[in-house]
């Protein structure tokens, strides 16, 4: 018995994905559409093992729906970091009714964690890093416990630190908690105009805040608007030596992608 144990907890222990894992997807799903890729994955060897996070930002729209057309009941998961936009707010709730989703998952920050390292609110405009570690990365590590795999909605045109950006990739981000995950970015290669005929297509509403130069768009006190010429990122954190909340780390097009 005590064998048997030992052999479930070593069992219990080994990753879900390896690197091997997602280099040999990467080579499978080259050049496959993104629909096909994620209706295979998420009506086959993923389902019940993937949860679909969403900022409900400026492009969220068009992965929502490619996903609301294979999955409605697949957990839908929001980090409200409480400095986030009231135009994000109700373009979330509108958005996640008009597709359809049935599992909603709104996480926030610890309120003991902050009530310790933000007691003012303010952290953000001295330690952003610190700040999106308490409002967003921790709450989202809690949210993908039990979780395999996440679906993002990174794209590779946002900005220079994401150009190399691959669709699948490791995430060790809490391995040593909850073991490496498999992170999916279905839309890497997509281009803005596409995109935008996406949008279109589909009749997609946008977020109300695009139209005012805001073209990525996290929480309010770290968001700017987006000047003729700049990546569509350059409006986060500007001032700030940083270009990533945490959750993601960027990846260079001289640097070999974190599998």
């Amino acid at each position: 018995m005590a064998e048997a144990a030992r052999q479930l907890d070593t069992l219990d222990l080994r990753p879900a994905f390896t690197a091997e894992d997602v280099a040999a997807l990467n080579a499978r799903f080259a050049g496959v559409p993104t629909q096909a890729i994620l209706r295979e994955l998420l009506t086959g060897e993923l389902a019940g093992r993937t949860a679909l996070v969403s900022s409900f930002g400026a492009e969220s729209a068009v992965l929502l729906h490619i996903v609301s057309e294979i999955d409605t009941d697949i957990p839908l998961i929001f980090t409200n970091t409480q400095k986030m936009f009231g135009e994000t707010l109700a373009y979330r709730d509108e958005l996640s009714e008009r597709l359809g989703f049935t599992d909603l998952r709104v996480y926030r920050p610890d309120p003991h964690l902050l009530a310790a390292k933000d007691k003012t609110g303010l952290r953000w405009s001295y330690d952003p890093d610190g700040c999106c570690d308490l409002r967003k990365v921790e709450p989202l590590k809690r949210a993908l416990t039990g979780f395999d795999a996440w679906i993002s909605g990174r794209k590779g045109f946002q900005a220079g630190t994401r150009l190399a950006l691959p669709m699948f990739e490791l995430d060790v981000a809490d391995a040593a908690v909850t073991g490496p995950k498999l992170k999916i970015n279905p839309l890497a290669g997509w281009s803005k105009d596409e995109l935008n005929a996406y949008f279109a297509a589909h009749d997609l509403p946008r977020h109300p805040l695009e139209a005012q130069g805001y073209l990525s768009i996290g929480c309010s006190p770290c968001t700017s608007k987006v000047m003729p010429g700049e990546d569509p990122r350059s409006g986060r954190w500007r001032g700030w030596d940083k270009v990533e909340c945490g959750i993601h780390q960027p990846i260079r097009p001289d640097e070999e992608p974190a599998f």
